[in-house]
């Protein structure tokens, strides 16, 4: 559509009519990103209030459409990259996000890991050497005093501030694992979530043949990236009165991952009361739920 027809339909937003309004705010709106630089004039431009609130409207509408696009591109390609991925639920709130910035923030904290690396460690040497770097040298934390803070699920804040939940920490955890191909992966515990290097020759050489896991050990990112057996699992489950499904002990996928921190923030959002978001975050989790 023409910039000019695109302003003409822009100027009608001031209609009284609704039936008016609903027609032409469908229209920009299906008219997708491309329109927003001109909406975001349009408001710089106007002293209407009603206008205003009118453009933030469709603005807010076309950017959530996008990001629902987004996201399901992400997960029929295969959600390979966790890292994007939390990208993308951080664009949720922060709609303008670089993804080149949150990319080099993350080549940094990878490189700084990479440059302590040899050839001759161990798997619990290099987690060991991970956990150097973000908690002691850039000294990334939990929150534990706004545990439920929305804040605590997003990416881009995560790297600001140096606190999240146990999910977002693990993400994090996982991105600089994954970006220098250690098999670390999550585990969807209930009521938690934790890491897990898998290693399958290690494993076996470890435990024998006594068992089909091939973690050979897990980490917990909220707490410093403390390494444990699967007998603490065993445990944490007996305390919360849990079956030992198969499931608690073995990696999850990426899709599933995100869906984890989908859930956080539903979570958090429920506690302050933001009923809008809660309805938008339960369409998120519904595509990574597929």
């Amino acid at each position: 559509m023409e910039t000019k027809t695109i302003l003409s339909q822009i100027k009608l937003l001031d209609d009284p009519d609704e039936n008016i309004f609903r027609v032409i705010r469908e229209n920009l709106i299906g008219l997708g990103t491309e329109i927003v630089p001109e909406l975001e004039k349009a408001w710089e431009s106007s002293f209407n209030e009603r206008i205003q609130e009118r453009i933030e409207d469709i603005i807010k509408n076309i950017q959530f459409s996008s990001l629902k696009n987004q996201l399901k591109d992400w997960v029929q390609t295969g959600a390979k990259d966790i890292a994007f991925g939390a990208y993308l639920l951080a664009k949720y709130q922060y709609p303008d996000l670089s993804w080149e910035a949150i990319l080099k923030q993350i080549e940094n904290l990878s490189n700084e890991v990479w440059i302590e690396l040899n050839q001759n460690l161990t798997a619990l040497e290099k987690i060991r050497i991970i956990n150097h770097i973000l908690f002691d040298v850039h000294k990334f934390s939990p929150n534990n005093a706004n545990f439920y803070s929305p804040q605590n699920a997003y990416l881009n804040l995560l790297f600001e501030t140096k606190k999240g939940n146990p999910v977002s920490l693990g993400i994090l955890y996982m991105i600089i694992a994954q970006r220098l191909e250690f098999p670390v992966f999550g585990v969807n515990l209930p009521k938690n979530f934790i890491l897990c290097y898998v290693d399958e020759i290690s494993a076996f050489h470890a435990f024998g043949d006594s068992t089909d896991n091939t973690v050979l050990f897990y980490i917990n990112p909220f707490n410093r990236g403390a390494v444990f057996s699967r007998s603490e699992i065993d445990y944490f489950l007996t305390q919360q009165q849990l079956e030992p499904k198969k499931i608690y002990f073995l990696p999850c996928t990426n899709q599933q991952t995100l869906e984890s921190l989908v859930i956080n923030l539903i979570i958090s959002y429920d506690k302050l009361g933001y009923a809008d978001k809660i309805k938008e975050l339960n369409e998120l989790q519904m595509l990574l739920a597929k």
